[in-house]
């Protein structure tokens, strides 16, 4: 499998706290990779390495052979990384099309300028992105939500929500943050088939970050897992439910 993102010896302090050290991680094309740990073994402070929030004091980033540390967050994106957050970043008092035009905005040709002059090609523009907005509502299950304030949605529809405006800057990877945070069952085995359908049908790499391990054993092709900024396993699912340092470090131990 070739790879489309690789990490190697990423270290990053936080006052003096080591909240990575000398992380390395490959995420083949076409794959769904699981990061896992304990909270604070520095899961989301990787994403925030890898979309340019964080700078890191040692190590390597590439993606598609593109040094990503040389890079501002907005180039990242337009690289081809999009992520969602633990906690649920929706613009609230917009409509559920809105938010994914937001996140299609940086594809967008026009300007602000050609809007304002309302060029034709600008609104043919638009209309596409209109058109491609709902799709991806339709996509994620929100088909009657599009004009429904994000506010007044449930949280796992306010997830899906996410995850369509990422999706709006069509992505090669997509960083999925807790997605099944504050789910039900019922909800996270409907998300499970989703995510599964966006790599099958849409040819997207995803990297996650999961506390819920029915999810994680499920639908991973392969897990990371992180303790005190380290990684101490990586392999199948079924080889991690298995090793004695994860499960000490993380599953727990058996009464």
């Amino acid at each position: 499998m070739t790879s489309l993102l690789s990490v190697s010896g990423l270290s990053i302090n936080f006052g003096g706290l080591a909240a990575l050290s000398g992380l390395d991680l490959e995420v083949g094309e076409g794959a769904i990779v699981a990061l896992i740990g304990p909270n604070g073994a520095g899961k989301t402070t990787v994403f925030n390495v890898l979309t340019g929030l964080y700078r890191p004091s040692h190590g390597r980033v590439t993606f598609r052979g593109d040094d990503l540390l040389a890079l501002a967050p907005h180039a990242i994106a337009r690289r081809g990384i999009a992520r969602t957050f633990q906690n649920t970043e929706v613009f609230r008092r917009l409509s559920a099309l809105d938010n994914v035009l937001i996140g299609r905005h940086a594809h967008l040709e026009g300007g602000v300028l050609g809007g304002a002059l309302a060029l034709p090609r600008v609104r043919s523009e638009e209309t596409r992105a209109r058109r491609d907005a709902r799709a991806l509502l339709d996509l994620v299950g929100l088909r009657t939500a599009a004009d429904v304030e994000a506010a007044s949605l449930p949280l796992g529809h306010q997830k899906r929500l996410e995850m369509a405006r990422a999706l709006a800057a069509e992505p090669a990877l997509l960083l999925l943050d807790e997605p099944a945070g504050g789910l039900n069952t019922t909800e996270t085995r409907e998300l499970m088939g989703l995510i599964r359908r966006l790599r099958d049908e849409r040819s997207l790499t995803i990297l996650l970050v999961e506390h819920d391990m029915q999810l994680v054993m499920g639908i991973s092709d392969r897990v990371t897992v992180l303790d005190h900024g380290r990684k101490i396993a990586e392999g199948e699912p079924r080889e991690i439910s298995r090793d004695p340092a994860v499960i000490e470090a993380y599953l727990g131990v058996p009464e």
